[in-house]
């Protein structure tokens, strides 16, 4: 069996086909399998197009025509363009006609002419608009208005040329009102007529007047019974166009006569002169009212304009007989007098019409007190240059300037009304305006005990005592408000806060006639606000606990608005410590630069206060302030090169001590190294030293120790960063120096200090070093060759610098070539690579 399964394999191997003729045989049935497939996708195809239906053929698309351009403009506007066109043409002629060729015709052809003409434009209308032409009857409509106007002007000219011309005008207006108001409503389709004739109807009455020769009061009366009527059309007519224009004349000619009656009012000289125009003035505020009643839309404006010629008129009754001082009280007291009208049964809009005026005749009264309350907080600067002459005999001598007392005496009265009915105010007012009428009542009072001194002319001691209590008022409020205030924000503390510090100034300056009254003062107010800044700490620290702890409630707005309050009073009282100092150090008779060396216990004093754990939150804004004193220092011992130096020394202590905290580290650190330089420069110029390297090398060596100090904590740290300003500081104004140096003794000093830096920075392998002190000593021996090099190059030839000019050139050039040569070859040797 084994025999035969061994035959069999024998047998097979040896019939299986070399490799080249079992290739033939598969090439040859993939060619096969290729046609058969080729033969099936022809029959595929043959019958998908039996089973499609022939489509049919698709006649040509004609070309498009070129779409039509739209037009530029719809026929309804050509043809009121063309409409107005020529009625302003027939317009012109009409005129030129009546006025230039009118002396070629008689009498009797003028008036055939013009009234026949006249007569047919006003019937032409009639008729078009019959055949619903109604732009073309408008057109022949306006024209026949204007050729009425030319009948009148001709008329005058033919017939009546000695007539007074304004009451000729203001008859020929009444008649043309008339005429061209009854065409308007017999042709009702026009829209012309009446508009015109409501502008028309504002001349007669007007013009009657003045042709009269009546006064102004008369002409007033006119413009208000013009307005009247004008009202009585808006109210009880149809026509819309002429009712809008009618309501705008109105408005025109009410005004117009207000504001006569209102300059007549001011100008009257007696009780009775003044009553005259409140009539009118009385009317018109009737009159407004009513219309306030019967169009609401209007209601606002018609509140204000009647409660503003209200007050007018009653106020200007007693003026002529009363100071002008009393006279603005008795405007503002009618003022106030408007605000019972939120009672009055009246339209919403009108009642605020009415409280808006009240709030102008207000305003206008506070504006009115400016001047004095100016004068009481800047007045004091105009006597700075006459300080400790002697206590002036009133409060008005040491305010130095006159604002015109006698005429503002009754400022303060003005002030405590406008403050009251602020505070008044506030019931009827909306939430959101209580606070702001509030904060206006809190710095009107303020005002108002301000400027009292002044006004009464009390004593200069009574005056200072009262500003100090009136800044000690202000100041309380501010820092004990009640907790509701603070957690509704309401703005009364701020405003008590500006007052206080408005007044501290005010009677600082106030101050300053007297020795004496300034210690005092100064020492007062130094109180008050350590006092304040004090009170505030325990809101201070409440609102940080509930901060840190996330519990706040309303009183952390409370702590929210104390910091800033405790920040400004502490500046506050900064700045008065150190003028406190200033006015002891002049009131021992110590000298300026003396002076100086006591300032700086202020700044002193304030970063060991800064340093304190409960001094920490205004201790930033205390140590900015209490900074201010360095550059006082200084001009007080400017003169004096040894005392600038002192100061600035003592300057820089008082920094260093402010860096050891490590929150004010960085800045208070440059700052006190910069002191220290500055301090050093300013000692070395008093002792005449001019010597640059006295004033570097101060500089160079703590800035190389700290770069030192900085490398050693930071390797990474460039050396540019740790060497460079503090050897650039030394060397390069060494070189300048010694560039300009005819000796010996610099150049070669500054040389042997530049190769020390240069091994130094080669050994350690410090670039900054290395690059620095190599170039300072390259330029310095080039300074000391320098003669020699100008001499050698004095004995060469001349031709030899050219020369050697071109030989670099043709160095450049080799190099250059070269190096395209080899780009060439490259870029062959690449070709080349498959």
């Amino acid at each position: 069996m084994a025999r035969a399964v061994a035959r069999t394999t024998l047998h097979s191997m040896e019939n299986v086909p070399r490799p080249a003729e079992e290739l033939a045989v598969l090439d040859h049935e993939l060619a096969r399998i290729e046609a058969r497939r080729a033969q099936l996708l022809a029959r595929r195809s043959y019958l998908l197009t039996l089973l499609t239906p022939v489509a049919p053929p698709v006649p040509p698309v004609p070309r498009a025509r070129r779409a039509a351009r739209a037009a530029e403009t719809s026929p309804p506007s050509v043809q009121n363009a063309l409409l107005a066109l020529g009625g302003v043409l027939l317009t012109i002629a009409a005129i030129a006609f009546t006025v230039v060729s009118w002396g070629s015709l008689g009498i009797g052809g003028r008036s055939v002419v013009l009234g026949t003409v006249t007569v047919a434009a006003l019937a032409a209308p009639v008729l078009l608009l019959r055949r619903s032409l109604a732009s073309t009857a408008e057109a022949v409509g306006a024209l026949a208005l204007v050729l009425t106007v030319l009948d009148a002007y001709a008329l005058y000219r033919a017939a009546l040329p000695d007539t007074d011309p304004l009451g000729y005008t203001a008859t020929v207006c009444a008649v043309l009102a008339a005429l061209w108001a009854g065409y308007g409503l017999r042709a009702g389709g026009l829209r012309t007529p009446l508009p015109a004739a409501v502008l028309t109807a504002q001349l007669p009455l007007p013009l009657w007047a003045l042709a009269a020769g009546a006064s102004e009061l008369t002409l007033a009366w006119a413009l208000l019974a013009t307005a009247a009527a004008d009202t009585a059309f808006v109210l009880w007519t149809k026509p819309a166009p002429a009712r809008s224009i009618a309501g705008v004349t109105a408005w025109v000619s009410g005004g117009w006569a207000l504001l006569i009656a209102v300059g007549l009012s001011l100008i009257a000289d007696a009780p009775l002169d003044a009553a005259r125009p409140g009539v009118p003035l009385l009317a018109g505020a009737g009159l407004g009212l009513f219309v306030a009643v019967r169009v609401p839309g209007v209601s606002f404006a018609c509140g204000l304009v009647a409660g503003l010629a209200a007050t007018t008129a009653i106020a200007g009754v007693p003026r002529p007989s009363v100071p002008l001082g009393w006279a603005v009280v008795g405007y503002l007291l009618c003022g106030a007098a408007l605000l019972t009208a939120v009672r009055a049964p009246l339209p919403h809009a009108a009642v605020r019409g009415l409280g808006a005026a009240a709030g102008a005749v207000v305003a206008g009264a506070v504006l009115w007190t400016l001047p004095p309350v100016a004068v009481t907080v800047l007045g004091p600067v105009s006597r700075v240059e006459h300080i400790w002459s002697g206590a002036p005999g009133s409060a008005r001598e040491a305010l130095g300037t006159d604002p015109g007392w006698s005429a503002t005496a009754t400022a303060p009265l003005v002030l405590l009304i406008a403050a009251g009915l602020l505070a008044a105010a506030c019931r009827h007012l909306a939430a959101s305006a209580r606070p702001a009428a509030l904060c206006g009542a809190t710095a009107l009072g303020w005002a108002a005990a301000l400027v009292l001194p002044g006004a009464l002319d009390l004593g200069y001691p009574a005056a200072v005592a009262t500003h100090l209590a009136l800044t000690a008022g202000a100041l309380a409020l501010a820092v004990y408000p009640r907790r509701s205030a603070y957690g509704a924000w309401s703005p009364v503390p701020t405003t008590a806060m500006v007052c206080g510090l408005v007044g501290a100034a005010a009677v600082s300056l106030l101050a300053l006639a007297t020795e004496t009254t300034t210690l005092i003062t100064l020492g007062v107010l130094l109180i008050l606000l350590c006092g304040g800044a004090v009170a505030l700490g325990p809101a201070v620290a409440e609102a940080a606990t509930e901060t840190n702890t996330g519990t706040g409630t309303g009183s952390t707005r409370a702590g929210f608005l104390a910091r800033p309050f405790q920040a400004l009073l502490a500046c506050a009282a900064v700045v008065t410590a150190a003028a406190l100092l200033c006015a002891l150090c002049a009131s021992a008779g110590l000298p300026r630069e003396h002076t100086a060396l006591a300032v700086l216990a202020v700044p002193a004093v304030v970063a060991l206060l800064g340093a304190r754990p409960r001094g920490r939150p205004v201790a930033l804004p205390m140590e900015l302030t209490a900074a201010g004193a360095g550059p006082l220092a200084v001009i007080l011992a400017a003169g004096h090169p040894e005392s600038v130096a002192l100061v600035l020394a003592l300057c820089g202590v008082v920094a260093a001590g402010t860096a050891l905290r490590p929150d004010r580290r960085p800045a208070a650190g440059y700052l006190a190294a910069a002191l220290f330089v500055l301090a050093t420069w300013v000692r070395l110029y008093a002792s005449d030293v001019a010597t640059p390297e006295a004033y570097t090398l101060p500089v160079t060596v703590p800035a190389l120790v700290v770069g030192f100090l900085r490398r050693r904590g930071d390797p990474e740290a460039s050396s540019w960063t740790a060497y460079g300003p503090g050897l650039a500081a030394t060397l390069l104004p060494s070189l300048a120096a010694a560039w300009g140096d005819t000796h010996w003794l610099r150049p070669l000093a500054l040389g042997l200090a530049a190769l020390a830096v240069t091994l130094v920075g080669a050994r350690l392998r410090l670039q900054a070093l290395l690059v620095l002190g190599g170039a300072v000593l390259a330029l310095d021996t080039l300074h000391e060759l320098a003669p020699y090099v100008v001499q050698a190059v004095g004995a060469l030839p001349r031709w030899l610098p050219p020369a050697l000019a071109g030989l670099l050139l043709l160095a450049l050039g080799a190099t250059y070539e070269r190096r395209l040569h080899d780009a060439r070859r490259l870029r062959e040797s690449l070709g080349r690579m498959r």
